[in-house]
């Protein structure tokens, strides 16, 4: 009840909210307007102002799993979801007959003994770090299904505080080899801290003549939200690099994995990214991304061949524009592992995993140049372990304590000081090392 109750209670709030897909003018059914794909219809300019989060609740609230799932988490906690996701993996694994990630590793690692191998003393052991990637909210207009962070327009009380941000930005200037500023969500751009975190480092960049990239890990349909209408313009005058999700270039596949009305809002906010010049040639600076991801258990194929039908498929239809496809793996963990257990699918999808391992993704693992920061500052090693609790433990920098601890951007005076302590891995860390592996910059292989 507790969780019926919440979504009642967020529809009731966004009751004023326009619907999230509304037919133009003229078009007399969803249908025929769908028969037409030319820029000038697709460009939808009457959802510009028009918020999602209205029909992602009520999608929220008619969802039997979701409301199972809700129930779930309010009887044994997240910590406890958490726990019960491990133990399904690995129960799955000792079927197998499948030793822990690490040793797996290095039973099947033929460079783990040379010295640029990651892998040494039997652990996983970090590079210098080139990308400060920010999780600043989970708060989102939608609530993807296959999403491993959760997020949802629920999430209201996750976000991060202005004087975390802050201290981030600290980090970040004494961090000499971190090049990228990666900020991610939730929809990052609905944070209070978005705009304030963008805006100081371009700046303070600029100031410096220090390269630095920022990346917004944009799910699109935010470009139309109320309040949003110069977040394009935004974007461009900081030449942030968009990295945007698109699961599919075909409708009811984006619909089904990202919520209705989500693909027609998605392809409206490309073609409003295009017109301001970002993913085309005549301005590099202004780089557009997309990101695949499989809508089921399976792995996603070759980046470089769905590339181009992503592209052929885009222009043709669309005539959308953009610089690269990142094609990333479902992770076995929060919903895609509550979605695995359902259909029994677990074992099947970790097998997959083991099967299609890659010891040629070992020195690519995001983990080894990436620092991931939570909403409450605590640091981990990437962005899946922050979201399974597996925040990285040592000892603080900035006070006279030796009691190691869960440590938090306040505990450090740079992102260099982590060099010490090696990656904490677990048996979700074979989907980074399957097919052609997988990071938030794409394939590692």
């Amino acid at each position: 009840m507790k969780g019926k109750f919440s979504i009642a209670a967020a529809i009731l709030a966004y009751q004023s909210a326009a619907d999230a897909f509304t037919v133009p003018s003229g078009t007399k059914t969803r249908a025929s307007f769908l028969k037409s794909t030319t820029k000038e219809d697709w460009s939808r300019p009457d959802l510009q102002g028009s918020s999602l989060i209205k029909d992602t609740l009520m999608e929220m609230e008619a969802d039997v799993e979701f409301q199972e799932l809700t129930k779930k988490i309010a009887k044994i906690g997240v910590d406890g979801m958490t726990k019960e996701e491990r133990t399904s993996r690995r129960r799955a694994l000792d079927e197998l007959g499948v030793p822990n990630f690490m040793q797996f590793v290095r039973e099947n690692d033929d460079n783990s003994s040379t010295d640029d191998s990651p892998v040494k003393k039997k652990q996983l052991h970090r590079s210098k770090p080139t990308i400060l990637q920010l999780n600043i909210g989970l708060y989102c207009n939608q609530a993807c299904n296959h999403c491993h962070v959760e997020s949802s327009p629920l999430r209201k009380e996750e976000t991060m505080s202005a004087d975390i941000a802050a201290r981030c930005l600290e980090l970040l200037q004494n961090s000499p080899d971190v090049d990228t500023l990666d900020l991610t969500g939730g929809a990052p751009e609905l944070n209070a801290q978005f705009r304030f975190l963008v805006r100081l480092a371009r700046q303070w960049a600029t100031e410096n003549n220090r390269k630095l990239t920022i990346i917004d890990r944009c799910n699109l349909t935010v470009l139309l939200e109320p309040n949003q209408s110069d977040l394009v313009d935004f974007l461009k005058e900081n030449e942030v690099n968009v990295v945007a999700s698109m699961p599919c270039y075909g409708e009811d596949n984006v619909d089904a994995q990202r919520g209705r009305g989500v693909f027609q809002r998605s392809v409206a906010a490309l073609l409003k990214l295009n017109e301001a010049g970002y993913g085309t040639p005549e301005h590099p600076e202004l780089v557009l991304d997309l990101v695949y991801n499989p809508s089921g258990p399976f792995l996603p194929p070759s980046q470089e061949s769905l590339e181009v039908d992503y592209k052929r498929e885009l222009m043709e239809n669309f005539g959308i524009q953009f610089n690269n496809l990142l094609t990333i793996t479902n992770m076995p963990i929060k919903r895609f592992a509550d979605f695995l257990s359902k259909e029994g699918k677990m074992k099947e999808y970790m097998e997959l995993l083991v099967n299609n391992y890659n010891a040629q993704t070992v020195g690519g693992l995001m983990c080894l140049n990436t620092v991931s920061v939570g909403w409450d500052g605590v640091v981990y090693d990437c962005d899946f372990n922050q979201q399974l609790g597996m925040g990285i433990t040592g000892e603080s920098e900035t006070s006279e304590s030796t009691k190691k601890k869960k440590l938090d951007v306040f505990d450090l005076e740079s992102l260099t000081d982590l060099g010490k302590y090696s990656v904490r891995t677990d048996n979700h860390c074979f989907g980074c090392t399957a097919g052609s592996g997988s990071s938030c910059q794409g394939a590692t292989a």
